[in-house]
């Protein structure tokens, strides 16, 4: 009887050592005296699994799309930090590395990973009636052009083959998300320009920064006035989005491929 007393102690102490070491399911530890909690949440826009860690304790494995998980430990004795380690599992890249103290519980970190690269989360709109919400971030991955663009949303009526702005993002950086924009859902048939009845199109166009002029001119590649368009959603129906989208020219006209939809 003593011994399986003696035992169940040991294992009971073990236990609670374990569970006080780092724990996933107790909110109680954002309490703890000596506990550092941290929340990790984004989303993983790669094709790898992000392990993340707090020092060895796994804090969660972020496989491709959304994640959000919180994580509890105790520092040990004699440190003042514990180190947050972000890598993927299959190459064994190294993501991010934080340092974090006792002070910084309960720390937040939020980021977009895309490319191999860490960035800010893109601001997702709130979805309303009647209305088109969107942001974008463009990855100019054939020509290169690094300056900022102004993302263009408008009306092209087919009668007299015009394109009639509806409103910009102006001022967007190659490679970063934009703030988000709306415009109200419009239908695309029974239109009428000038007294004239046509057919409408919901495109997007990219210019220059400040200018009416596509960023393409003085390149070796050519708009094209209805194919030529960023991601977007339907025209009549309410939509919230945020795409990220590359260039994907077809000969030397330029087009665009959507690389992501959130």
């Amino acid at each position: 009887m003593k011994i399986i007393n003696i035992l169940s102690t040991v294992v009971t102490g073990t236990l609670l050592t374990t569970l006080l070491a780092c724990s996933k399911q107790n909110r109680d530890f954002l309490y703890e005296d000596n506990m550092l909690a941290v929340t990790v949440k984004g989303y993983n826009a790669s094709n790898e699994t992000l392990a993340i860690k707090l020092d060895t304790f796994a804090v969660t494995d972020a496989a491709p799309g959304k994640f959000d998980a919180t994580r509890g430990c105790i520092i040990p004795a004699g440190q003042s930090t514990l180190q947050l380690s972000i890598m993927e599992t299959g190459t064994g890249k190294t993501v991010m590395n934080k340092t974090l103290k006792k002070e910084d519980s309960p720390a937040n970190i939020e980021f977009f990973y895309f490319n191999g690269q860490v960035s800010k989360m893109p601001e997702i709109p709130a979805f309303e009636n009647n209305k088109i919400k969107i942001s974008y971030m463009f990855t100019p991955t054939v020509t290169k052009y690094a300056e900022p663009v102004d993302i263009v949303l408008g009306k092209y009526y087919f009668t007299p083959k015009v394109f009639e702005e509806i409103t910009r993002i102006k001022n967007v950086k190659p490679n970063e998300f934009s703030a988000p924009v709306t415009i109200p859902t419009f239908s695309t048939t029974g239109q009428v320009y000038n007294g004239q009845p046509t057919a409408v199109l919901f495109l997007v166009y990219i210019y220059k920064a400040g200018t009416n002029e596509f960023y393409t001119a003085g390149s070796e590649y050519t708009w094209h006035a209805t194919s030529t368009t960023a991601p977007k959603p339907a025209a009549s129906t309410a939509a919230s989005r945020v795409y990220i989208f590359e260039e994907a020219p077809v000969g030397n006209s330029m087009r665009f491929a959507k690389k992501l939809e959130l």
